[in-house]
């Protein structure tokens, strides 16, 4: 190794001559890199070389050499440092102590010499070497660090050391307590201390810490950084600030300082130092860096969240202050930006503005009682709403939020209602209800302006609009509870007006030109959520005011009643406005207006009697009313559900009506199940009946049910697939397409069909009709739907059914079998080989989906809509009787999985269902198979605990085989198609596979999250999770589907609880080999597998599990006795399966340059890994020193040091990541580096990239909520939710 000399000569086996060659060699060669003209070969021999240089005993010399030469070029001067930069990083350890004190009288000497002269990038460079060499060895070797930087700050005239200095502060204190470095990992306890040591004044470390133990002498002065760094920005305020390019680059930097250190720092040391006034003084400057440092600073202070009450009263309290709530109020209107001209500067301090006066507001929520009683917080709330009116929503957003939770505050909340302020946020709260996202592109409300340009994909759009309405409608009930009678005058006389004066300066309906979305209907729709807000803020109150409020309460329903009959007099012609009002209408009668059985009957009758003609000439007005008819039913089933009892008194007049409809002939199949499902809900949920002639009348509805499956003319064609197709008309299909040559067609759209299609296409639809699968479903659904087990109604279900199931279960699984087999077009018999690929294409769904597919939703519909008569079509009817077995099977088996032992009882289910469910799923679509796996998932969330053993192995252990082998050769295939250029309209529909392929993949790992959850406690109710997987199930058996996502969430009703009888349904799978070798197998996969989403997933699922296959678990050394045991040679198959092929994939991934944003993750499950196997198995350790470039003995050193005891996360994966550095794809830091020294700019484009934390999360789906999340309205419980998140599942940190 080469001894180093103070002169900085170094010792080494190379002759002086030779040395003294290489200085000009390196000229040379960068001048070679840097040129455009050199040739990509000498550029390529250049670049070698000067990697080669670094390599040199004598590289640090040369690098001195050349970086403290100011006559040579700054690139020159750069490489020299990048020479010193390589011997830190990589060569510290081979140095002696003499070696490393000249390393760092180097780089001292450097940091004394900094000029004004000097690039930006040079002086950071030198101060990052720094930093690089006092996370090695200060605190230990080197103890005058601060001492010597005291010295450099008090250079006299000299504002470039100070920004040095400054730079220095900024980055020790990011890489401390913020950075991934393996060398701050293994020394972080030193080093944080340290730091902690000379940023903190000592009067304040030695109030704060009266027992401390002094630790190494590493601080100078009593005063320490804080309290200098904030004197600097003093001085600098006291300055020519505004003029003087040195002072603002002081100040900036300086607040940039307390930027990183306010998130850690003692709290009293900022109070001691006057860090608030003299950050909020930067506020009032005018200009803009200094204000954006200023600001940041203040969001990094109000953003910590464990201040004590002192703390409070110090930091916070002053923010509430007059004079300060007068610089915000001007600040704020400052950065006010006009929609058509944006200032970014001033609309990205909007923002954070924003995010920072939200962060003070939740202070008045967490420590209003410690406010000091002279403090006048009015201004501060005239100051909340003046953001909150902010025209930005992305603006609004955070202070909305905050208004959620002081309205809701038991002493502010009522103190509020005694000033303008919240009428304000009523008015604001209800024009916000707008669905903007149905907006015209052309729309130049500012609103809607902003919106666009703060958003970049439509869900995401919709994402932030479900949430902003979310917390708009938690407002309006909280003020609702307030001022009762205020609210609901303002709210209903709103809506009333709106009625009125529906198309005042809007043209009057046309049929012709009908819109779904016109400004009329989007009014009306939103002033019906603001009622129905309003409603559930009243039943609130009214729950908790019934005794004392009687009078109250009767007063205001019959001013509810008598508004509901004004309504139900008007006439409207628009069937979307007539569907709101009637949802309305079912919301009144059904919370506040439940008790009145006289206007549920006008409701009722007003539901009967809506029922407007079809129009088919007008072909969206026609759909419209389509989706008016739907609704009818819909809401006859919610009243009856919800109101069972008024109904029962009124049985007999409405069954003679239901008979005396069907009787007529002139009810299709659905309208006639939907009004026997009605009289079936009364007697199903009434109270007042005994349970004996409960069941005597629900008999009458069930047993033609029953009877329908014992046909033996369905019993025969479900003998074979060939007779399964005789049923459904799949065989005269075959014939047609056979007869039509339709593989020579291009364009099926295009090509009308003859009678004898149009025939076909009709009797397809008809054969639909002579199943008995939508009644057995329709029934089945209304016999478990919103149930508690043990209930009257529950208990009628299950002896209504009991003697059913036999009889229904074996034909049932045949439909379901045959219908999945018909996507293997190997069965189509009747096609010729050479057409049988048109297979594909026919059961194939299409979508529209959000930023892919081409045009609106609307547009997709109409195009479907204009292709019905066409061979298009003819496909769509071919695909829809498919897929209304399919699904329908599916909802029905999902119906009976709820009437609990009466399904799972039969012994001889499970290898049946499986095989129905399974045999054939390889050939579904990617959007098929997630509506399969849902169905999974509540086929293991209700199987009893006492039959899990018996049932769940053959279905789990098929359902992962089989999702691994379909997923993994979707992703195959995919990344075939990436190789190859696509025309147009193919990349469109290969974005759209992908899109799907992405959710059936998020689908299966999020199912493999759900059953392996430690922290499950299921305690929501079931129907839930049980409306929205029949929601689903059914919507799809329309022409075509949307693209959308598909239901999940907690598991129901307690299935995932256990006992001290039976294991959880984690331990369970972990237990059983059969379940969860092939369930680890795709999880293996899916950790290369190219989404960085379900990469996530999978990888804090394995973190979870990779303790449970450790030694003392398996033994169950510490276990409780009820403690389930996972055989021995199971975890030793499951650890060597981890140790191997899970590592292999997680090392794969930390080297592809795709995965870099999951680096940490990948980097933490390895650290566990060798944590909890390397005891017990060789096998890790020689999966690392396999790797090439990766040295034994650094293998070992990191096994040594990630095991240590004490270590957290961080640390771990630190080292972990040290350790593979040359292997892994390029870092997200090393990305961010790279753009810089290119000066690359961010991109505008991604507004991604340039949000917040907190404005990101606004961007996402809130799936934790349970008020109605994203979706608002009547409907909002009938729509199927976003992808649910994951995040914090498995409760790690780090």
């Amino acid at each position: 190794m080469a001894t180093l000399m103070s002169n900085g000569a170094a010792s080494s086996g190379v002759s002086g001559a030779a040395s003294g060659d290489i200085l000009p060699k390196i000229h040379d060669a960068l001048k070679i890199v840097h040129s455009p003209y050199s040739t990509n070969q000498s550029r390529q021999e250049a670049q070698a070389f000067l990697e080669e240089v670094k390599t040199l005993n004598e590289a640090p010399s040369h690098g001195f050499t050349l970086a403290s030469d100011k006559a040579q070029a700054p690139i020159i001067r750069h490489y020299g440092l990048s020479l010193l930069e390589h011997v830190v990083k990589h060569r510290w350890a081979e140095y002696g102590s003499e070696q490393r004190v000249y390393l760092r009288g180097w780089i001292l000497q450097l940091s004394e010499n900094v000029s004004k002269e000097d690039p930006p990038y040079l002086r950071s460079k030198i101060a990052q070497l720094w930093v690089e060499i006092a996370k090695r060895c200060w605190a230990a070797d080197w103890m005058d660090m601060d001492f010597l930087l005291v010295r450099l700050w008090q250079v006299q005239d000299s504002p470039v050391h100070k920004q040095f200095v400054l730079q220095i502060l900024e980055i020790l204190s990011d890489e401390i307590f913020n950075g991934e470095d393996a060398v701050v990992a293994i020394r972080e306890g030193v080093l944080s201390k340290a730091c902690v040591e000379i940023f903190t004044p000592a009067s304040v470390l030695t109030e704060s810490f009266p027992n401390r133990q002094t630790g190494p002498g590493v601080r100078f002065a009593d005063e320490g950084w804080i309290s200098r760094v904030t004197q600097l920005i003093r001085e600098c305020l006291n300055g020519d600030l505004e003029r003087n390019d040195d002072i603002r680059a002081c100040a900036v930097r300086a607040l940039a300082v307390l930027n990183s250190v306010i998130p850690w720092a003692i709290p009293k040391a900022v109070h001691a130092a006057d860090c608030r006034p003299v950050i909020c003084s930067c506020l009032a400057i005018p200009s803009v860096p200094v204000q954006k440092a200023a600001l940041e600073a203040l969001h990094s202070l109000y953003s910590r969240s464990t201040l004590t009450n002192d703390e409070f009263i110090d930091l916070v309290v002053p923010m509430y202050q007059p004079d300060l709530v007068h610089l915000c109020k001007q600040l704020f209107e400052w950065s006010t930006v006009d929609a058509q001209d944006i200032d970014d500067d001033k609309y990205q301090f909007a923002k954070r503005f924003s995010e920072m006066i939200s962060c003070i507001g939740n202070y008045l929520d967490r420590k209003f009682a410690s406010i000091p009683p002279a403090t006048n917080i009015q201004g501060f709330l005239e100051l909340l709403l003046l953001v909150v009116q902010s025209q930005s929503l992305v603006v609004s957003i955070p202070v909305l939020v905050t208004w959620t939770r002081l309205l809701n505050h038991r002493a502010l909340g009522p103190a509020a209602t005694h000033t303008p302020i919240v009428a304000a946020l009523l008015e604001l709260c209800s024009s916000r209800l707008l669905r903007y996202e149905s907006l015209p592109e052309d729309n130049e409300d500012p609103t809607y302006v902003l919106l666009i340009e703060d958003t970049d994909t439509i869900p995401e759009r919709h994402a932030f609009l479900g949430n902003y309405r979310r917390y708009s409608m938690q407002i309006i009930e909280s003020i609702v509870q307030l001022k009762l009678s205020d609210s609901f005058s303002y709210i209903l006389g709103q809506a009333e007006n709106a009625l009125k004066t529906l198309y005042d300066g809007q043209p009057p309906l046309n049929p012709s030109n009908y819109s779904k979305t016109s400004m009329p209907a989007l009014r009306i729709d939103a002033h019906a959520t603001v009622v129905e807000a309003a409603l559930k803020g009243y039943v609130k109150w009214r729950s908790t005011h019934q005794a004392q409020e009687e009078q109250t309460i009767t007063n205001i329903e019959g001013h509810f009643e008598t508004w509901c009959n004004r309504v139900l007099d008007m006439k409207f012609e628009d069937p979307l406005i007539r569907k709101r009002i009637l949802q309305l209408l079912v919301a009144f009668s059904t919370t506040a207006l439940d008790a009145n059985a006289n206007f549920m009957l006008r409701v009722l009758e007003h539901i009967l009697m809506t029922w407007p003609a079809l129009q088919p000439e007008h072909r969206v007005f026609n759909d419209a009313i389509r989706d008016l008819q739907t609704e009818s039913m819909v809401e006859l089933q919610r009243l009856a559900s919800k109101m069972p009892d008024h109904l029962l008194g009124v049985y007999e007049q409405l069954e003679a009506k239901v008979k005396e409809m069907i009787a007529s002939g002139t009810l299709d199949e659905k309208r006639q199940i939907a009004y026997q499902s009605f009289l079936f809900i009364i007697i199903h949920r009434a109270t007042r009946i005994d349970p004996a002639t409960r069941i005597a009348r629900l008999t009458a509805f069930i047993d033609p049910v029953k009877e329908r499956w014992k046909d033996a003319s369905l019993n025969q064609a479900l003998g074979s697939f060939d007779g399964f197709c005789q049923l459904m008309g799949l065989d005269k299909a075959q014939q047609y397409l056979t007869q039509r040559r339709i593989h020579e067609v291009g364009d099926w759209g295009s090509t009308e069909l003859d009678a004898e299609g149009l025939a076909l296409q009709s009797e397809l639809e008809q054969r639909q009709t002579m199943l008995p699968l939508r009644l057995t479903k329709s029934f089945l659904t209304y016999s478990v739907e919103k149930l508690e087990k043990d209930s009257p109604p529950y208990l009628a279900s299950c002896t209504l059914w009991q003697d059913g199931f036999p009889l229904i279960l074996p034909e049932l699984l045949k439909f379901l079998s045959y219908a999945h087999a018909c996507h293997d077009p190997k069965n189509w018999s009747i096609l010729p080989t050479e057409m049988k690929s048109v297979v594909g294409r026919v059961l194939t769904d299409r979508f529209w989906q959000a930023g892919i597919s081409e045009g609106s939703k609307d547009d997709f519909y109409a195009r479907v809509l204009d292709k019905k008569n066409t061979l298009e079509g003819l496909a769509s009817s071919i695909r829809g009787s498919v897929r209304f077995v399919r699904e329908t099977c599916y909802a029905i088996i999902y119906c009976m999985s709820r009437l609990d032992v009466q399904f799972y009882g039969f012994t001889e289910l499970p290898g049946p269902l499986a095989n129905a469910l399974f045999a054939d799923s390889f050939s579904l679509s990617a959007h098929q198979v997630i509506n399969l796996l849902n169905l999974v998932r509540f086929l293991v969330d209700h199987c009893p605990l006492e039959l899990r053993d018996h049932f769940l192995p053959p279905i789990l252990a098929t359902c992962f085989q089989q999702m691994d082998t379909k997923i993994s050769s979707e992703w195959e295939k995919l990344g075939r198609q990436e190789e190859v250029q696509a025309a147009a309209e193919e990349l469109t529909e290969e974005m759209k596979a992908e899109s799907i392929l992405r959710q059936l993949t998020y689908s299966a790992v999020i199912m493999v999250a759900d059953f392996l959850d430690p922290a499950k406690t299921s305690k929501l109710l079931f129907e839930q999770r049980h409306i929205k997987f029949i929601f689903r199930i059914s919507s799809t058996h329309h022409s075509e589907g949307i693209s959308g996502p598909v239901p999940g969430g907690p598991r129901a009703d307690g299935a995932g609880d256990t006992d001290k009888k039976h294991p959880s349904l984690r331990r369970f799978c972990l237990m059983n080999s059969a379940i969860v070798v092939p369930l680890l197998l795709f999880c293996s996969h899916a950790i290369r597998m190219h989404d960085g989403r379900c990469c996530g997933v999978v990888l804090r699922v394995f973190r979870s599990i990779v303790p449970e296959f450790h030694a003392k678990r398996e033994s169950g050394q510490g276990a409780a006795s009820h403690d389930f045991l996972i055989p021995s040679d199971t975890a030793s198959e499951i650890r060597e399966f981890i140790s191997t092929e899970v590592l292999k994939a997680a090392i794969s991934s930390l080297h592809d340059p795709y995965f870099v944003e999951s680096q940490k993750e990948l980097g933490t499950l390895i650290a566990s890994i060798l944590v909890h196997y390397c005891p017990l198995t060789p096998t890790p350790r020689d999966i690392l020193t396999s790797l090439p470039s990766i040295k034994q003995e650094d293998v070992d050193q990191a096994i040594e040091y990630v095991s240590r005891p004490g270590l957290n996360s961080r640390q771990q994966r630190a080292i972990i990541l040290d350790l593979l550095k040359d292997l892994k794809g390029v870092s997200i830091s090393e990305m961010g580096k790279l753009n810089k020294s290119l000066g690359v700019k961010p991109d505008r484009s991604n507004k991604k990239s340039n949000r917040s934390k907190m404005a990101q999360e606004f961007m996402t789906l809130n799936i934790n909520s349970t008020d109605g999340a994203s979706n608002t309205g009547a409907s909002a419980s009938r729509k199927s939710p976003d992808l649910e998140g994951v995040a914090g599942m498995f409760n790690e940190g780090g």
